[in-house]
Protein backbone atom coordinates (compact mmCIF):
# COMPACT_ATOMS: atom_id res chain seq x y z
CA UNK A 1 0.00 0.00 0.00
CA UNK A 2 1.28 3.46 -1.08
CA UNK A 3 0.75 5.10 2.31
CA UNK A 4 3.48 7.37 1.90
CA UNK A 5 2.57 8.57 -1.79
CA UNK A 6 3.23 12.00 -2.13
CA UNK A 7 5.89 12.23 0.86
CA UNK A 8 9.51 13.44 0.37
CA UNK A 9 11.82 11.00 2.20
CA UNK A 10 16.13 11.89 2.58
CA UNK A 11 18.05 8.79 4.42
CA UNK A 12 21.69 9.03 5.46
CA UNK A 13 23.83 6.25 4.54
CA UNK A 14 21.32 4.75 2.44
CA UNK A 15 23.80 2.87 -0.25
CA UNK A 16 24.05 -0.06 1.94
CA UNK A 17 22.31 -2.39 5.09
CA UNK A 18 19.58 -0.72 7.09
CA UNK A 19 19.80 2.42 5.30
CA UNK A 20 19.07 0.44 2.20
CA UNK A 21 16.65 -0.98 3.50
CA UNK A 22 14.48 1.65 5.05
CA UNK A 23 14.56 3.83 1.42
CA UNK A 24 13.38 0.53 -0.55
CA UNK A 25 10.58 0.55 1.89
CA UNK A 26 10.15 4.04 1.97
CA UNK A 27 9.71 4.22 -1.62
CA UNK A 28 7.08 0.74 -1.61
CA UNK A 29 4.88 2.88 -0.02
CA UNK A 30 4.67 5.59 -2.10
CA UNK A 31 7.71 8.16 -0.87
CA UNK A 32 10.04 9.55 -2.77
CA UNK A 33 13.04 9.21 -1.81
CA UNK A 34 16.50 10.70 -1.42
CA UNK A 35 19.71 8.53 -0.69
CA UNK A 36 23.26 10.00 0.67
CA UNK A 37 26.86 8.59 1.33
CA UNK A 38 30.09 9.24 0.81
CA UNK A 39 31.51 7.26 -1.94
CA UNK A 40 30.07 8.39 -5.06
CA UNK A 41 30.40 4.74 -6.79
CA UNK A 42 28.69 2.93 -4.23
CA UNK A 43 25.52 5.57 -3.58
CA UNK A 44 25.43 6.03 -7.96
CA UNK A 45 25.08 2.26 -7.73
CA UNK A 46 22.04 1.52 -4.83
CA UNK A 47 20.03 4.73 -6.17
CA UNK A 48 20.13 3.51 -9.38
CA UNK A 49 19.08 -0.56 -8.26
CA UNK A 50 16.57 1.32 -5.41
CA UNK A 51 15.10 4.11 -8.42
CA UNK A 52 15.94 6.77 -6.33
CA UNK A 53 17.78 10.05 -6.20
CA UNK A 54 21.28 9.60 -4.52
CA UNK A 55 23.49 12.71 -3.08
CA UNK A 56 26.98 12.46 -2.30
CA UNK A 57 27.61 14.17 1.83
CA UNK A 58 29.89 13.19 4.66
CA UNK A 59 28.03 12.92 7.47
CA UNK A 60 31.13 13.33 9.52
CA UNK A 61 31.79 16.95 7.95
CA UNK A 62 29.38 19.40 9.15
CA UNK A 63 30.17 21.58 5.70
CA UNK A 64 29.33 18.61 3.84
CA UNK A 65 25.68 18.65 6.07
CA UNK A 66 25.30 22.30 4.82
CA UNK A 67 25.63 21.64 1.13
CA UNK A 68 23.38 18.55 1.20
CA UNK A 69 20.31 20.86 2.88
CA UNK A 70 21.54 23.60 -0.18
CA UNK A 71 21.05 20.73 -2.77
CA UNK A 72 18.24 19.28 -1.37
CA UNK A 73 16.45 22.89 -0.72
CA UNK A 74 17.45 23.94 -4.27
CA UNK A 75 16.07 20.99 -5.87
CA UNK A 76 13.15 19.89 -3.76
CA UNK A 77 12.21 22.87 -1.36
CA UNK A 78 10.74 20.39 1.53
CA UNK A 79 11.14 17.38 2.69
CA UNK A 80 8.54 15.10 4.73
CA UNK A 81 11.04 12.50 6.13
CA UNK A 82 14.27 12.54 7.73
CA UNK A 83 15.91 9.26 8.43
CA UNK A 84 18.98 9.87 10.15
CA UNK A 85 20.78 6.46 9.54
CA UNK A 86 24.45 6.82 9.29
CA UNK A 87 26.79 5.64 11.40
CA UNK A 88 29.74 4.16 12.02
CA UNK A 89 31.39 1.12 14.50
CA UNK A 90 34.84 0.77 16.27
CA UNK A 91 34.80 -1.35 19.10
CA UNK A 92 37.75 -1.04 22.08
CA UNK A 93 38.96 -1.33 25.22
CA UNK A 94 38.47 2.39 27.45
CA UNK A 95 42.06 1.57 28.16
CA UNK A 96 43.10 1.11 24.71
CA UNK A 97 40.91 3.64 23.07
CA UNK A 98 42.70 6.22 20.87
CA UNK A 99 41.44 9.50 20.14
CA UNK A 100 41.15 8.78 16.46
CA UNK A 101 38.60 6.06 16.77
CA UNK A 102 36.90 8.32 19.59
CA UNK A 103 36.65 11.39 17.03
CA UNK A 104 35.49 9.06 13.86
CA UNK A 105 32.82 7.04 16.48
CA UNK A 106 31.45 10.39 17.58
CA UNK A 107 32.11 12.39 14.80
CA UNK A 108 29.67 10.57 12.50
CA UNK A 109 27.48 9.25 15.29
CA UNK A 110 26.63 11.93 17.55
CA UNK A 111 28.18 15.18 16.07
CA UNK A 112 27.10 14.05 12.39
CA UNK A 113 23.59 13.29 13.21
CA UNK A 114 22.97 16.47 16.02
CA UNK A 115 23.63 18.76 12.84
CA UNK A 116 22.03 16.83 9.65
CA UNK A 117 19.06 17.37 11.95
CA UNK A 118 20.12 20.89 12.79
CA UNK A 119 20.69 21.87 9.52
CA UNK A 120 17.47 20.39 8.03
CA UNK A 121 15.14 21.34 10.25
CA UNK A 122 14.13 24.35 7.90
CA UNK A 123 13.34 22.55 5.37
CA UNK A 124 10.30 20.01 7.33
CA UNK A 125 7.20 20.37 6.43
CA UNK A 126 5.05 20.95 9.19
CA UNK A 127 4.09 17.22 10.61
CA UNK A 128 7.13 16.13 9.11
CA UNK A 129 8.82 12.84 10.79
CA UNK A 130 12.44 12.44 11.81
CA UNK A 131 14.00 9.03 12.79
CA UNK A 132 17.12 8.22 14.22
CA UNK A 133 18.82 4.85 14.16
CA UNK A 134 20.19 4.24 17.69
CA UNK A 135 21.26 0.68 19.13
CA UNK A 136 20.03 -1.51 21.95
CA UNK A 137 23.72 -0.63 22.90
CA UNK A 138 22.08 3.05 24.23
CA UNK A 139 21.08 1.06 27.12
CA UNK A 140 23.24 -2.04 27.64
CA UNK A 141 26.85 -1.74 28.92
CA UNK A 142 29.04 -4.27 27.20
CA UNK A 143 32.28 -4.53 26.81
CA UNK A 144 34.75 -2.58 24.22
CA UNK A 145 31.36 -0.59 23.21
CA UNK A 146 31.77 2.46 25.51
CA UNK A 147 32.76 4.99 22.42
CA UNK A 148 29.44 3.37 19.89
CA UNK A 149 27.34 2.88 22.99
CA UNK A 150 27.95 6.60 24.22
CA UNK A 151 26.98 7.90 21.08
CA UNK A 152 23.69 6.05 20.62
CA UNK A 153 22.74 7.34 23.87
CA UNK A 154 23.50 10.46 23.10
CA UNK A 155 21.07 10.20 20.11
CA UNK A 156 18.30 8.97 22.34
CA UNK A 157 18.83 12.04 24.10
CA UNK A 158 18.47 14.71 21.06
CA UNK A 159 15.63 12.46 19.91
CA UNK A 160 13.71 13.17 23.29
CA UNK A 161 14.71 17.28 23.22
CA UNK A 162 13.48 17.13 19.39
CA UNK A 163 10.50 15.88 20.16
CA UNK A 164 9.65 18.45 22.84
CA UNK A 165 11.42 21.54 20.72
CA UNK A 166 9.50 20.17 16.93
CA UNK A 167 6.32 19.37 18.58
CA UNK A 168 4.43 22.96 18.07
CA UNK A 169 5.03 22.13 13.91
CA UNK A 170 3.48 19.17 14.40
CA UNK A 171 7.13 17.37 13.94
CA UNK A 172 7.06 13.88 15.08
CA UNK A 173 11.10 12.19 16.74
CA UNK A 174 11.38 9.09 17.50
CA UNK A 175 14.43 6.48 16.72
CA UNK A 176 15.02 2.95 16.25
CA UNK A 177 17.38 1.03 18.39
CA UNK A 178 18.43 -2.39 16.90
CA UNK A 179 20.22 -5.35 18.07
CA UNK A 180 22.12 -7.42 16.02
CA UNK A 181 21.26 -6.99 12.62
CA UNK A 182 22.61 -8.77 9.48
CA UNK A 183 24.39 -5.81 7.47
CA UNK A 184 28.02 -5.12 6.42
CA UNK A 185 29.03 -2.96 9.42
CA UNK A 186 30.62 -6.02 11.31
CA UNK A 187 32.72 -6.81 8.74
CA UNK A 188 33.80 -3.26 8.42
CA UNK A 189 34.77 -3.79 11.94
CA UNK A 190 37.94 -5.66 11.06
CA UNK A 191 37.18 -9.46 12.06
CA UNK A 192 38.14 -12.11 9.96
CA UNK A 193 35.74 -15.06 8.94
CA UNK A 194 36.12 -17.37 12.44
CA UNK A 195 35.89 -14.20 14.56
CA UNK A 196 33.07 -13.00 12.80
CA UNK A 197 31.46 -16.75 13.06
CA UNK A 198 32.45 -16.48 16.69
CA UNK A 199 30.70 -13.21 17.19
CA UNK A 200 27.68 -14.19 15.63
CA UNK A 201 27.37 -17.32 18.01
CA UNK A 202 28.10 -15.44 20.81
CA UNK A 203 24.80 -13.19 19.93
CA UNK A 204 22.51 -15.71 18.69
CA UNK A 205 23.23 -17.40 21.99
CA UNK A 206 22.38 -14.13 23.81
CA UNK A 207 19.44 -13.44 21.87
CA UNK A 208 15.69 -15.14 23.39
CA UNK A 209 14.39 -15.40 19.56
CA UNK A 210 17.70 -16.75 18.59
CA UNK A 211 18.43 -15.64 15.64
CA UNK A 212 20.03 -12.24 13.90
CA UNK A 213 17.71 -9.63 12.88
CA UNK A 214 16.92 -8.45 9.27
CA UNK A 215 17.68 -5.22 7.57
CA UNK A 216 14.99 -5.29 6.49
CA UNK A 217 12.34 -5.58 9.30
CA UNK A 218 14.19 -1.98 10.63
CA UNK A 219 13.02 -0.70 7.71
CA UNK A 220 9.61 -1.54 7.82
CA UNK A 221 9.74 -0.08 11.63
CA UNK A 222 11.04 3.38 10.58
CA UNK A 223 8.26 3.29 7.71
CA UNK A 224 5.87 2.78 10.64
CA UNK A 225 6.83 5.53 12.64
CA UNK A 226 6.64 7.89 9.45
CA UNK A 227 3.13 6.84 8.72
CA UNK A 228 -0.22 7.60 9.61
CA UNK A 229 -0.71 5.09 12.42
CA UNK A 230 2.20 6.39 14.22
CA UNK A 231 0.46 9.98 14.15
CA UNK A 232 0.53 10.08 18.05
CA UNK A 233 3.53 8.20 18.84
CA UNK A 234 6.62 11.18 19.29
CA UNK A 235 9.77 11.09 21.94
CA UNK A 236 9.72 6.79 21.46
CA UNK A 237 12.58 4.43 21.21
CA UNK A 238 11.88 1.65 19.64
CA UNK A 239 14.25 -1.53 20.55
CA UNK A 240 14.83 -4.16 17.92
CA UNK A 241 16.69 -6.86 19.37
CA UNK A 242 15.28 -10.27 19.61
CA UNK A 243 14.57 -9.89 23.07
CA UNK A 244 18.67 -9.50 24.06
CA UNK A 245 18.19 -6.62 26.19
CA UNK A 246 16.18 -8.78 28.19
CA UNK A 247 18.89 -10.75 29.39
CA UNK A 248 21.89 -8.03 29.31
Amino acid sequence: METLKGKIALVTGGNSGIGYAAAKELKAQGAEVIITGRRKEAIDKAAAELGVTGMIADQGQVSAIEELAAQVKDQYGKIDILFINAGVLELTTIENATEAAFDNVIGVNFKGAYFTLSKLIPLLNDGASVVFLSSNTASTSGANSSIYSSSKAALNSIMKIAAVELAPRKIRVNSVSPGPIKTEIMNKVGFDEQQLKDVTEWMIGRIPLRQIGKAEDVGKMVAYFCGEAASFITGAEIIMDGGMSLKA
